[in-house]
């Protein structure tokens, strides 16, 4: 039988979600008070001996105006993915939570590997439906990963794994006098002035500065704000977490000038560093395009990320649990049209205030 994770069962919920190998940041409550606009909430579920053997928690928000709200899985479940029963309980838990909050679906996309073909089959005997045919970054997280095996490596063992011209790269930023260093909210000014170069330079809408604030606070030692310097001024920055036995990267910005001194390479060393100082299995690049043609505009992040040899990962996807079809279609729908329409909104002032400044 599954269970609500209640204030006394919360200990034992994040000792097994850090603990397990598909465990996940974002199956952790201290996310849930990172995204503190959504309500958390965590199902679990116990094998004979009376322990844990299953988790997963989903955010919860309101629709605009609507009395329903969506709920969000990220990177759940955290279980064995083929032990059928198991997801089955936890959806009923899920399912019992969506009448309490008047939910019309439930949206998961986990840690698991496309090719897994029975938990795909465990998934569509369950009721979900899987979107497909996404390439770039249409879901709400990356599907398409590079990941690199650190476990049990040393500093210099893991530096052999890297390109050649990588491997260059980081010293040659160490060569033109880039230096790497660990900060905290103070240079978080920065490092939302250069986001904002970024996302205007690659199009894409970028955090607030109070949101990576948030992320200082709340995460503690389990986030890290790295900044690249050349002459005492900052010109690349990078935004990294740490939970269980992998750190991810999660935001990157780089100033338009100074690219040629490779601040980029330095800092993904840094990071990984880290994860190898955690003693950790896998230090996730996060996403990348799964169009791999060289005239796709995301094709250079993919080959810069590819340079650290790591191993190129698809997952399942985005898998959609509906509760209210009729509200499931006409939501999807709308926001899809949202986000096109906030990007173009974004870009277009945001490129006229450069235009400005010149």
């Amino acid at each position: 039988m599954h269970e609500i994770i209640t204030k006394n069962t919360l200990p034992e919920y994040e000792e097994f979600i850090e603990a397990h190998k598909k465990g996940h940041f974002m199956q952790s409550s201290m996310w849930g008070k990172v995204k503190d606009n959504w309500i958390w909430e965590a199902v679990a579920v116990r094998d004979q001996e009376g322990k844990i053997k299953g988790a997963l928690s989903v955010l919860i928000r309101r629709l605009p105006v609507l009395k329903y709200t969506l709920m969000y899985g990220g990177r759940g479940p955290v279980c064995d993915a083929h032990d059928e029963e198991t997801i089955r309980e936890l959806l009923s838990g899920v399912r019992e939570l969506a009448k309490k909050y008047h939910s019309y679906t439930l949206k998961l996309d986990p840690d698991i590997e496309a090719n897994d073909q029975q938990f795909l089959s465990i998934m569509n005997k369950l009721g979900f439906q899987l979107k497909s045919g996404e390439k770039n970054f249409e879901g709400i997280q990356p599907r398409f990963v590079f990941r690199l095996d650190v476990e049990n490596k040393t500093e210099d063992e893991v530096m052999e794994i890297f390109h050649s011209k990588t491997r260059y790269n980081i010293r040659l930023a160490e060569r033109k006098g880039v230096q790497v260093k660990l900060c905290g909210k103070e240079m978080l000014a920065d490092f939302s002035r250069i986001m904002l170069e970024t996302g205007v330079r690659d199009g894409f809408v970028i955090r607030p500065k109070a949101y990576f604030e948030k992320m200082l606070d709340t995460l503690g030692e389990h986030a890290r704000l790295y900044m690249a310097f050349l002459d005492g001024k900052p010109i690349a920055g990078t935004l990294a977490i740490w939970f269980g036995d992998k750190v991810w990267y999660l935001y990157g910005a780089s100033s338009n000038e100074y690219r040629n001194v490779m601040p980029n390479y330095l800092l993904q060393w840094n990071m990984i560093k880290w994860a190898i100082e955690k003693k950790c299995s896998i230090y996730d690049f996060r996403g990348v395009s799964g169009d791999l043609s060289e005239d796709n505009p995301l094709y250079g992040l993919y080959r810069f990320k590819k340079g650290f040899n790591g191993k190129f990962c698809e997952f399942a996807g985005e898998f959609d649990y509906v509760i209210k079809p009729a509200v499931n279609f006409a939501v999807s729908n709308g926001t899809t049209l949202f986000r096109n329409l906030r990007r173009a909104v974004f870009l277009k002032r945001h490129k006229h205030a450069d235009k400005a400044q010149e």
